[in-house]
């Protein structure tokens, strides 16, 4: 019955070929219209997974508590850490004003100025101590440093260390690391090289590490979600900030940014890198092989409009089922192009085939369509079926796009029995001289059908061998290995995973009290996979009157020295030039006769300070503000660390307590992992399990990344069996056989058996963009192996050098250039989605073509009619003849008598 429908309406679509285009042509206009001016695309990727799992209810709820998901990291590095300071506060009062932008901006961490103020409490006692030995020897040097901010004073700060030396306090050697870096600085002063100077990592006695060199700024930007990158116009405007503010100039600081927000923005950006020209690319190879295939310019501009026609028709259908695309559903276009053109190549070459038999075009055309009707409506119904199977489950971005797709599907099968046949019969293709098929492969089929059970048995024997590589496929759960480490936002992200104390991967959860939390906190302490956990009582120093003891005695001993009162006025350069001159002599003097690194790093820069004497003023000048300024910078943070005062949780600043816990009373808890579990996707999974077994209510950035690779794997599964229940179900409809149902769903099987075991043979792992490959393998898969089946089940035999082969190969062709244009995507998760695509066609490709002839043998006899295929014949031509035109009466008679 369906097989005379698509016959009737073919042979409409002949007779009333002008109609059927004009209204085709009208339809895509009005599509086109449509679509461009209702499109909206969607780039909040919380929306691609139901929002009704109880993990997304605790996500959503957390993030309402204590919004961390719409942020942008400014992360402010320079070549110490004063400058870092000078560069981030600069910036952030700046971005503080652009209240046009910004929702929020706030310096990391929350409450910067109480660590300021309190960070001695949060040493240990023992450290303190050590802390305050230190800070009362360095007195000296401090007073002079502080009374003369100049050339000259750091001179006489250095004198104060030689005299130490000279009075056996201190051994030269142990100002070997201050006075080779003063001589680093000074030589980079005088070669005109970038300079800086750090008078922290020169208290330190040691260079600062990375993670000193960095500061950071939160911004909650103003995001637009109809935007390709939402974030894009915050982002532009924190650098247009920083470039107006010089920073690199003024601190030799470089701003990047990275966060939530520049991590995604970055990646749409990414994927439409080279988009376009990877679409001329692909339409140009897709047009060359559609001539390979039909070799009739008329023929492939049939088909091509064919093709554009049913896309922008199917376009504005998703546009009016979903109102916007999601970063998933956009890619119906590519699955369109990929799937569409197949059914245009299956009509098309078997025209050609039938028009070498028969020279009058529309009996040809008609003869076309009695072969390819049942077929391709099977196919298209199957396609759409198993994108269809997608509508259930809990991934909303797959979900849309096989709405959309399986649509399609139905849209493209319907323009290729109407508008294909219509633009056909107008161009009036010529007639073909030779026929169509592999003659070639003849020897192949001849081979393949006398040997046929040992093929299937290697074949069989094969594929069983290859199941122990299923064991090493596997999920990759993290999404950072979807996205380029080129761009800005990655790199620095995957820089800051490396600091422990950027408390990267922490779980996060809400308590109802503090009570709660600190008990809470007690029992997620004891997980081995945890390193720490904090709440806000964390925040409250333990043995602060021990501690504060020993900061008053400090600030005793120091408030004096850091405002002397005997402050002096600044010098002018000829003395300057003098301090310079007279401390080269003393440090050549102390050097003398003396062979170790300080001796060595004393004589190294006497004669770089005599140099500074002997240059320009202008050199000096320049010296000085490079010393001087980081230096007045630590002396205000070593000024704020003495004027720690006794805290508890009811004193801490408000910003604090908001950033830890809510109005209600409900706080804030946040676990961090024990090592950079980021290299290792099995600890950070292990960590967030047992995190999760502790408190099931957790939630955060590694409890995300789990269970969405649950339901996105979840929701494969559940679509998986859906669609072949629901393909085996049309099969057995149409074929009513069980053997024949099998015939077709085996080599589906066997081709998804070898593509994931491949997959395991050279570790190509399924992530969330590649693993929409296994959709689209059944999509093909099944329509290849439909079109053998019957084809086989009407009696053909020698497929592999049929004309039927020629439009399966080519179409595999076009498909596997729409897909496999993918792979040349600068971004890894569209390359590792084309990778597998590629690898998916092929697997199914060798199925369809090889295997599923095999599997089929020879065709059964047809001349029983009790058979099915028998049975059809007459209907077959009575409906040929009827829809020739030639009315016999006996024909009519013979219907009616039966």
């Amino acid at each position: 019955m369906l097989a005379r429908a698509v016959l009737r309406t073919i042979d409409f679509a002949i007779r009333r070929a002008w109609f059927v285009v004009v209204i085709s042509i009208s339809l895509t206009l009005a599509s086109i219209v449509y679509a461009t001016t209702h499109f909206a695309l969607n780039t909040d990727i919380d929306t691609l997974i139901s929002p009704d799992l109880s993990w997304r209810k605790t996500e959503t709820a957390f993030a309402a508590a204590f919004p961390r998901f719409d942020l942008l990291l400014v992360v402010v590095s320079a070549p110490t850490s004063e400058l870092a300071e000078q560069a981030n506060s600069a910036l952030s009062e700046a971005l503080s004003k652009r209240t046009d932008r910004f929702r929020s901006v706030s310096r990391l961490p929350v409450g910067e100025g109480y660590f300021e103020r309190q960070g001695l409490l949060f040493q240990s006692p023992e450290e303190l101590a050590n802390t305050t030995k230190e800070l009362i020897e360095a007195e000296p040097i401090i007073h002079d440093l502080s009374a003369d901010p100049s050339l000259r004073g750091i001179t006489d700060g250095l004198t104060d260390a030689i005299m130490g030396v000279q009075s056996g306090k201190l051994k030269l050697d142990a100002l070997a690391y201050p006075m080779n870096k003063a001589a680093d600085t000074i030589e980079d002063i005088l070669a005109g090289r970038p300079a800086s100077f750090s008078w922290q990592a020169l208290a330190q006695g040691r260079p600062a590490e990375p993670r000193e060199l960095r500061r950071f700024i939160n911004v909650r930007p103003i995001l637009d979600y109809g935007a390709l990158e939402p974030g894009l116009v915050a982002r532009e405007t924190i650098r247009q900030t920083a470039a107006e503010l010089d920073l690199n100039s003024k601190y030799q600081a470089n701003v990047r940014i990275t966060g939530t927000v520049a991590l995604f923005d970055e990646e749409f950006a990414t994927v439409k890198e080279g988009a376009a020209l990877n679409a001329t690319v692909t339409v140009a190879i897709v047009l060359l092989i559609l001539w390979w295939a039909l070799r009739s310019a008329r023929i492939i501009f049939a088909v091509f409009a064919n093709l554009v026609v049913g896309l922008s028709i199917t376009a504005a259908v998703g546009m009016m089922m979903t109102s916007t695309l999601s970063l998933i559903s956009v890619y119906f276009a590519v699955l369109f192009v990929g799937l569409g053109v197949d059914f245009g190549i299956q009509f098309s070459v078997r025209y050609r085939h039938e028009r070498h038999k028969i020279r009058k075009l529309r009996p040809a055309l008609l003869e076309t369509g009695k072969r390819v009707g049942a077929p391709l409506t099977l196919a298209a119904a199957a396609v759409a079926a198993g994108f269809f199977s997608f509508l259930p489950t809990d991934y909303r971005g797959v979900s849309e796009l096989g709405l959309i797709a399986g649509f399609g599907m139905l849209i493209a099968f319907f323009t290729s029995i109407t508008l294909l046949p219509a633009l056909l019969a107008l161009l009036k293709a010529p007639a073909e001289g030779k026929p169509l098929g592999f003659s070639a492969l003849a020897p192949v089929d001849r081979f393949m059908e006398r040997h046929r059970i040992p093929i299937i048995a290697i074949t069989g024997l094969v594929v069983v061998a290859g199941l122990p590589l299923l064991y090493w496929v596997r999920f990759d759960f993290n999404p950072m290995n979807l996205r380029s480490p080129k761009v800005e936002s990655v790199a620095a992200y995957l820089e800051l995973t490396k600091d422990p104390d950027a408390k990267n991967n922490t779980i996060e959860m809400l308590a109802p009290s503090l009570a709660d939390a600190d008990r809470a906190a007690v029992k997620l302490s004891a997980i081995p996979q945890v390193s720490g956990v904090a709440t806000l009582s964390s925040l409250v120093p333990d043995r602060q009157q021990e501690k504060l003891a020993l900061i008053k005695q400090i600030a005793n001993k120091l408030n004096s020295a850091l405002k002397p009162p005997d402050a002096q006025p600044p010098p002018t350069d000829a003395q300057n030039i003098e301090a310079l001159n007279d401390e080269a002599g003393r440090l050549t003097e102390i050097a003398e006769g003396q062979n170790g690194p300080g001796a060595v790093a004393a004589r190294r820069l006497s004669v770089d300070l005599a140099k500074l004497a002997s240059s320009d003023q202008q050199m000096r000048a320049r010296a000085s503000a490079v010393f001087i300024a980081p230096l007045k910078t630590a002396f205000q943070l070593l000024s704020n660390l003495l004027k720690a005062q006794p805290v508890s949780v009811k004193t801490l600043p408000l910003d604090i307590v908001r950033d830890w816990q809510l109005p209600d009373g409900r706080t804030r808890v946040e676990v961090t992992p024990k090592g950079n579990v980021n290299d290792d996707d099995k600890a950070l999974e292990d960590y967030t399990r047992a995190v999760l077994a502790v408190e099931p209510s957790a939630t955060g950035g590694p409890v995300t990344i789990l269970e969405s690779g649950r339901t996105v794997v979840s929701a494969f599964i559940q679509a998986g069996f859906w669609a072949i229940l629901s393909i085996a179900t049309l099969l057995w409809i149409t074929l009513r056989r069980i053997g024949d149902v099998l015939l077709t769903l085996v080599p589906l099987a066997l081709a998804g058996v070898v593509t994931l075991e491949v997959c395991g043979l050279f570790g190509l792992p399924l992530n969330y963009a590649n693993i929409i490959a296994l959709p689209l393998l059944l999509g093909v898969g099944v329509a290849f192996k439909i079109y053998y089946i019957m084809a086989w089940r009407a009696g053909q035999t020698n497929l592999l050098q049929s004309s039927l082969t020629r439009a399966v190969t080519f179409s595999a062709l076009a498909t596997a250039t729409a897909f496999g244009s993918l792979w040349f995507s600068s971004h890894p998760g569209t390359a590792s989605m084309g990778r597998l695509l590629a690898l998916s066609l092929v697997s199914t490709l060798a199925a369809a073509v090889l295997f599923q002839p095999v599997l089929m043998g020879k065709p059964r006899d047809t001349s029983n009619p009790t058979l099915p295929a028998r049975s059809s014949v007459p209907r077959a031509r009575a409906a040929r003849v009827h829809l020739s035109g030639a009315r016999p009466r006996a024909a009519k008679r013979g219907r009616g008598r039966r």
